[in-house]
């Protein structure tokens, strides 16, 4: 069904995903625009570095600039970029999808949304994504969730499942612990919920996931954050979905015994990393967290819902993008002080 692979951003999470399919014996290309990463791949291949395991790949990889002159009409594309790349990316490789060609979105946030409407809504395969990993070197990437504790789930933006949905599940059985879902888009808001409660809150900190783990005011920040966006999800007609590998049991109770189980379980899961919001503001570039924090605010306005802590952590992220602040553990007074003076407190 899927002959030919584009993994269209070869980051962390594409990078990882893409070497296990090549090593597998998948026709894959990985696609980024990176110029160097691009090249230490073309020369020396792909390193993946788990806390168990070194691979070391041949990958085929090329740039941005050399798609045109593939050829190739792809059966499956891997979008895996930064969520504000997802559009334009999304409007370039148009082209070069199959007819009957899909793309998904191995992507924080609901990338779907503004996808879809380019590539069209039945070629857009919904995904879930529990893998992370850094990359700061060229060619080299530091897995920190190995190929057991990753976990990918697919669907059906109508919430069929469908041969297409159930050949992705086996498909990736060589990266990850895989599911097929019929409620894609209540276990991405899912996701979401996840990622306002540590993207945010631990990227505006620099701190490393089990260390911001162990912080009372974090836990109590993020708590807060969480109930926003779960009230956000509520108000929008979200369902709640068992995700992560987690049972259905654990999302059974009160919504802070549910938010309580699936942070400890995430933070569990990355353990000694730097989550993708830290490592943005470590490069010195643009983080997601207006298409995850910032998205959740934006749709609370939308419904009415008060999103103070979500609104407040998203400035608090920008004025660190922008260099006005520096990532430290008083930018959780910060947030408070910010609530405060909107009068949400």
């Amino acid at each position: 069904m899927f002959k030919k692979i584009a993994v269209l951003g070869a980051g962390a999470i594409g990078a990882s995903i893409g070497a296990d399919l090549t090593e597998a014996g998948h026709d894959v290309v990985l696609i980024d625009q990176w110029p160097a990463h691009v090249e230490a791949m073309k020369q020396d291949g792909l390193r993946v570095v788990m806390k168990e395991l070194e691979v070391h790949q041949r990958v085929r990889a090329c740039h941005l600039c050399d798609v045109a002159a593939l050829n190739t009409a792809f059966d499956l594309v891997l979008l895996a970029a930064k969520s504000y790349d997802s559009l334009w990316l999304a409007e370039f490789i148009r082209p070069y999808l199959a007819p009957e060609g899909t793309l998904v979105s191995m992507q924080n946030s609901l990338n779907d949304e503004w996808v879809a409407p380019v590539i069209g809504a039945g070629r857009d395969v919904g995904c879930v994504v529990e893998l992370s990993a850094e990359v700061f070197t060229p060619g080299l990437v530091k897995r920190n969730t190995d190929r057991k504790r990753t976990w990918l789930a697919f669907g059906e933006l109508d919430g069929t499942i469908t041969p297409r949905v159930r050949a992705l599940e086996a498909m990736f059985k060589c990266a990850a612990t895989t599911a097929a879902t019929a409620n894609i888009w209540g276990a991405k808001w899912t996701k979401l919920v996840t990622n306002s409660m540590t993207q945010g809150p631990i990227g505006m900190l620099g701190m490393k996931s089990s260390e911001a783990g162990d912080l009372a005011e974090l836990f109590q920040l993020s708590m807060r954050a969480g109930r926003e966006t779960i009230a956000v999800g509520n108000a929008l007609g979200y369902k709640m979905e068992a995700i992560f590998g987690m049972s259905a049991e654990e999302f059974i109770g009160s919504t802070d015994e549910t938010l309580e189980n699936i942070l400890r379980t995430i933070i569990s899961h990355v353990g000694a990393s730097r989550n993708a919001v830290v490592q943005d503001h470590a490069k010195g570039r643009r983080s997601e967290v207006g298409y995850i924090n910032g998205l959740v605010a934006d749709k609370g306005r939308e419904a009415g819902i008060a999103v103070p802590y979500n609104t407040a952590i998203t400035e608090v992220n920008r004025l660190i993008e922008t260099g006005s602040l520096k990532p430290d553990l008083s930018n959780i007074a910060r947030v408070h002080q910010m609530v405060k003076q909107a009068g949400a407190c």
